[in-house]
């Protein structure tokens, strides 16, 4: 089974993904990389720290109780700089492992036998930005790779002989962003590929031959938003977005395609086709029509009435495995406040069980081996370094592969609670709060006296926050701060009317959202009034702006990193291969086209209320940023800059949509700290020498962050 699919408004809006966030799914295909137009994961490994003197909002009267005392400070090097090992893969055959680890401070892949890791070796050397994302070959003879040229995002496809040590360039043409990657077990030696070189807008679907790089044309692209592979590898089924943003699927046969069913809007959001069952007589689909939430569901090619297989009437069916030979749905997720798993065959109804009883915490299944005996997954405590481990489904044994950080286990980590705060109108806002050590002894998510708060918003706005360990959290934790994340309306997972909530609901009701859980953490103690802070990036950059902007004194300040000031100029330059979903946009933001339409943009833009900004603001760009461009960041710093409103304007020369290069995360993090510092009060870690490696540029306001300009000048 093949699929070959552009992105959607709920959970696809980009093919590749920075990192290991949702991993590739070996066999039956490998599995989406969700790394939405404006992301969580990317965006919230945000840039560096800095500081001159510690300081500390501690009282006096506090400091005579050791429980209030704040913990030992943490090196924001061990929160932010490269993991010991990352993005753990076991190979289809069980044989082999592979990872991510730093070749001299750079990440790189390395292979070796599974559990031996004295005999693996680096079989990659990136002295730039590093390896962002992995995955085996399905014969297991080939490691395959993906990369950019500085956050560019015009990814190329790469694979590694593992015999000879060749590397090969598998979309070797100017200007491509390779996507929709897969594979089928029935064809080694094959992988596909969607590339644009063609005509920028539109991916064309090849077959490209491993060992040689030769490729041939499976179908020329001419308006589809994506297609669905057979195990034939033809093309049998398509989808169209339309113009009032409904998926239009089409069936091919003699040679033409015939349309076969509609999703409305409202449904698309959340609407995916997954692929063929075996005998390529009908398709899997993630549905929810007729319904809220989103089930797994089979449909006959030819019929309309989809039969269930999986649902939940709390939240959105998610990861659902296949097996890679029989092509058919084994298990799937669901994930309210943390994920469980749940069996679909019946043989893996013990062994899920048990997979369930050893897990606590957050949980993904990354890679299957090709008979699916041995799962990789990703496990994930919220105050202990995640691990890799490696699951058989035969017994149900779930052992260690490797701890992505073991020398955080022994450091004063801070625990994160799933908490439910009622939106003023009833909406339930699923949400993930974590308090600082010295205002929770207990760490048992009631705080004993009130401290700053930081309302750390997620991007998209089309992904959510999970349950696990967050640097981030961490960090601001450790600093003596409390961190809300919210999944506000038009987060996914928690069924379509949630989701569709939030259309042409930007800095409307989904900024009450927020409100309404910053109001929340004050009734509860947790903060006060004049002590938060809102930060975040992409769609959580714009929130901050908006939190400067709608609601100018409900922020002591904020924290944008590449978000959007300008929803106009936002949607007039999305990249090119994305213009099969601009009318989601337009549906979902707002239709610059019409005239009640750019009307909503123009008021629903931070740029356009500027002048009622009152609080101090940080904004950080990437330079190659294809998503929010740097013109995002330039205009409202120049708009601040003729009204004599203080902003400081970091920039990055050689990162894109969010910053990818440890020396620039931890330039960026020192900034942020000591912003958040004088504004908030909290403890700074000295600056010392994590700018040095970095590109990062102050472009503006280097003066209102003490100590700043000093650094820059001896870095």
């Amino acid at each position: 089974m093949t699929i070959l699919k552009a992105t959607t408004q709920g959970q696809r809006l980009s093919q590749v993904v920075l990192a290991h966030i949702q991993g590739y799914l070996q066999g039956k295909k490998m599995k989406k990389i969700i790394f939405c137009a404006f992301m969580l994961g990317v965006l919230f490994n945000l840039p560096g720290c800095v500081t001159q003197t510690k300081q500390t909002s501690q009282k006096a009267s506090d400091l005579s109780n050791p429980q209030t005392l704040p913990p030992t400070l943490i090196s924001r090097e061990v929160l932010f700089g490269n993991p010991s090992r990352y993005q753990g893969r076991v190979s289809p055959d069980g044989n082999s492992m592979s990872f991510r680890a730093p070749v001299d401070g750079v990440m790189n892949i390395w292979v070796g036998k599974i559990g031996d890791f004295d005999s693996a070796t680096p079989v990659t050397q990136d002295s730039g930005r590093g390896i962002p994302l992995h995955f085996w070959s399905l014969d297991s003879r080939y490691v395959f790779f993906t990369r950019d040229k500085n956050g560019d995002e015009n990814w190329h496809l790469y694979r590694i002989d593992l015999d000879s040590g060749d590397i090969k360039d598998l979309t070797p043409y100017d200007g491509v962003q390779a996507s929709q990657m897969d594979q089928n077990a029935a064809f080694p030696g094959i992988v596909v590929v969607g590339m644009n070189d063609r005509d920028a807008k539109w991916h064309d679907v090849y077959k490209v031959d491993v060992a040689t790089g030769q490729r041939s044309l499976i179908i020329q692209n001419d308006g589809f938003s994506y297609f669905v592979l057979d195990n034939k590898l033809n093309a049998r089924v398509a989808v169209k977005t339309a113009e009032d943003g409904a998926s239009h699927v089409f069936i091919k046969s003699f040679d033409e395609w015939n349309p076969w069913f509609e999703v409305s809007f409202a449904d698309s959001s959340s609407f995916n086709i997954l692929g063929f069952d075996q005998q390529n007589e009908g398709i899997y689909m993630i549905d929810t029509r007729e319904r809220n939430t989103a089930a797994l569901v089979y449909l006959p090619v030819g019929d309309t009435t989809p039969t269930s297989i999986a649902s939940s009437d709390k939240v959105d069916v998610t990861n659902v495995l296949f097996h890679p030979r029989t092509h058919k749905p084994i298990a799937y997720a669901l994930n309210y406040i943390r994920p469980e798993w749940h069996a679909i065959d019946d043989a893996l109804i013990d062994p899920i069980q048990q997979l369930n009883s050893q897990l606590s915490g957050g949980s993904q299944v990354l890679a299957q081996t090709i008979d699916s005996s041995l799962w990789t997954v990703f496990t994930d405590q919220s105050n202990q370094s995640p691990i890799y481990k490696v699951f058989d489904t035969t017994t149900g044994e779930l052992s260690d592969l490797f701890i992505t950080q073991p020398e955080i286990n022994n450091l004063p980590l801070s625990v994160m609670h799933g908490v439910v705060i009622p939106s003023r109108d009833n909406l339930d806002l699923v949400s993930y709060l974590s308090i600082p050590l010295e205002a929770d002894p207990n760490q048992d998510g009631k705080a004993e006296r009130a401290s700053p708060l930081v309302l750390l918003v997620h991007g998209g706005p089309w992904g959510r926050d999970e349950f696990g360990f967050n640097p981030l959290a961490q960090w601001l934790t450790n600093r003596g701060y409390s961190v809300l994340q919210v999944n506000f309306r038009a987060s996914t997972g928690f069924g379509k009317a949630f989701l569709n909530a939030g259309n042409k609901e930007w800095a409307g009701a989904m900024h009450n959202d927020l409100i309404d859980a910053k109001e929340w953490a004050i009734e509860q103690g947790i903060t006060s009034n004049d002590q938060v802070a809102i930060m975040g990036g992409s769609y959580g950059g714009y929130a901050t702006l908006t939190g400067l902007t709608v609601t100018p004194e409900a922020f002591q300040c904020g924290v944008d990193i590449v978000g959007p000031s300008n929803l106009i100029t936002l949607l007039d330059s999305i990249p090119p291969y994305w213009e099969s979903f601009r009318q989601v946009f337009y549906h979902a933001i707002g239709d610059p086209n019409t005239e009640e339409g750019l009307a909503l943009l123009k008021a629903r833009s931070p740029i356009t209320h500027v002048d009622k900004i009152e609080k101090p603001l940080l904004i950080g760009q990437g330079a190659n940023d294809p998503r929010v461009k740097q013109a995002e960041s330039d205009q409202i710093v120049e708009a601040m800059k003729k009204r004599n409103i203080p902003v400081t304007y970091v920039l990055y020369p050689d990162e894109g949509h969010g910053f990818s290069k440890p020396e620039n995360n931890l330039s960026f993090y020192a900034v942020a700290e000591a912003f958040l510092g004088t504004c908030l009060g909290g403890r700074i870690e000295p600056i010392g020498d994590d700018f040095s490696g970095s590109s990062i540029e102050v472009v503006h306001g280097a003066e209102f962050i003490p100590g700043l300009a000093e650094h820059l000048g001896s870095k």
